[in-house]
């Protein structure tokens, strides 16, 4: 890695990465914190490297947290 992110940037791919996985990292099951932490991981990288792993799909609706 030639470059260092910016905590700012990090933060939000926290926040937009999926609940469950946000969720997740609390569980009292090793097995779905190691999942919950690999997704969290994705997401953070995904979201350094300019992509989105959200699927849009016009026919689900969002919900306020």
């Amino acid at each position: 890695m030639d470059r260092f992110a910016d905590p700012t940037d990090i933060s939000e791919a926290i926040l937009h990465a999926p609940g469950w996985a946000r969720v997740g990292i609390t569980a009292p099951s090793p097995r779905l914190r190691e999942r919950a932490a690999t997704e969290l991981a994705r997401a953070v990288a995904a979201r350094l490297d300019g992509h989105s792993l959200a699927i849009e799909d016009g026919r689900q609706f969002s919900l306020e947290l």
